[in-house]
């Protein structure tokens, strides 16, 4: 890499090539770059996917079955409403390339594949025109903020919006209540609401799931790939509306989801002891990440989730300084709406926690 200049990642969690740039073992890299539990895999799920090494001389089952029913019972919704995919960014491509919106609302700062997807969704030669984007600012001044009626007049026109809550990269959290406000206005302009909860187990009890089976202009995307650390399995699953569910599932590729990823995610959401220790551990690390952050008089967005979003002005610095000692933290200067002063970091262990203070603190006293 001499000479060049290094781009940022498009997402966080590369190890492999921060590896091969560092020329550290991949175990040696401390990512946290990628907002995953800290607890890992349960070891629930690490005897099952033993256990389950036997089945895979067999094609995993293509609609998922029995996951597709532990979700529906996890989440009191009908399984025929439920579709799972290999991680849902599947289905979130799936949804504009289905559904062929004309005009979307997208708000920046947030996960860049909503953008992508509906850029990708109509091909040119099928003489199909692309979709029209636009774009909800989040204001950096109320900590970017989503306000539901500021997005709820944005609405107006367009036939689809994405909305991702907890949002990514800041975690700030619409609560549920304003959710349903946006979801019900939605409704009545006939406006599909892609909503993304990847991150909502960390905060259930606002999550508007539930609410699909009323509701043919909502869609819920969720995934298990951060609250439950299944990351390299890639579990994701969409909840839709009965009229809406068979569009979407004659553009899915069969057997996205391998029989090890449909068994651990079976698994996962059955363990209630490793939710409930994730609850104890990230309420205690996040204390810990907020009173060092306040120490250090570190600017940080509150955030709901296993993430902060900071800001640093020599922030380019703190980046290449920290990756060169193996320690992965998300440049946040390709998200459209955030610039190089953002840094985005995953609340880890405790010692991994106390090691990224401590690598922060040399910086802000230099």
């Amino acid at each position: 890499m001499t000479g060049r200049k290094r781009l940022p990642e498009l997402h966080g969690g590369n190890i492999y090539r921060a590896a091969e740039e560092t020329g550290l073992p991949e175990g040696r890299i401390i990512d946290f770059s990628a907002s995953i539990n800290p607890l890992g895999i349960s070891k629930k799920v690490k005897r099952a996917l033993i256990k389950n090494i036997r089945h895979l001389i067999h094609y995993p089952d293509p609609d998922a079955t029995e996951l597709r029913h532990h979700l529906s019972n996890h989440h009191h919704i009908s399984v025929d409403s439920v579709l799972c995919g290999n991680g849902s960014t599947e289905l979130i491509y799936l949804v504009p390339m289905a559904l062929k919106p004309e005009k979307v609302l997208i708000p920046q700062p947030t996960f860049s594949e909503y953008e992508r997807a509906v850029l990708v969704s109509r091909k040119p030669e099928a003489g199909s025109r692309k979709a029209a984007i636009k774009y909800f600012k989040l204001d950096r001044d109320k900590d970017f903020e989503t306000d539901p009626d500021a997005f709820i007049k944005a609405m107006k026109g367009c036939d689809m919006a994405f909305l991702c809550n907890p949002n990514n990269p800041t975690g700030r959290l619409l609560k549920r209540a304003a959710m349903l406000k946006i979801a019900g206005a939605a409704k009545k302009l006939r406006c599909y609401l892609v909503v993304d909860e990847a991150f909502i187990d960390f905060c259930p009890k606002d999550s508007v799931v539930n609410e699909v089976t009323d509701n043919p202009y909502l869609i819920v995307m969720g995934s298990m790939t951060k609250f439950y650390a299944l990351t390299g399995l890639r579990i994701g699953y969409g909840v839709f509306h009965q009229s809406v569910i068979k569009k979407i599932s004659s553009y899915k590729e069969p057997w996205a989801v391998n029989t090890i990823a449909q068994r651990a995610g079976v698994v996962a959401i059955s363990d209630t002891e490793y939710r409930d220790e994730t609850f104890s551990v990230m309420k205690q690390e996040k204390k810990f990440m907020e009173d060092g952050l306040g120490k250090l008089k570190i600017e940080y967005i509150p955030s709901a989730v296993n993430y902060y979003l900071i800001r640093l002005n020599n922030a380019g610095e703190v980046i290449n300084s920290l990756r060169n000692k193996g320690i992965l933290v998300r440049d946040c200067s390709n998200f459209a709406g955030l610039n190089r002063a953002y840094i985005r970091i995953a609340v880890k262990s405790r010692r991994h926690n106390a090691r990224l203070l401590k690598e922060l603190s040399l910086w802000h006293k230099a």
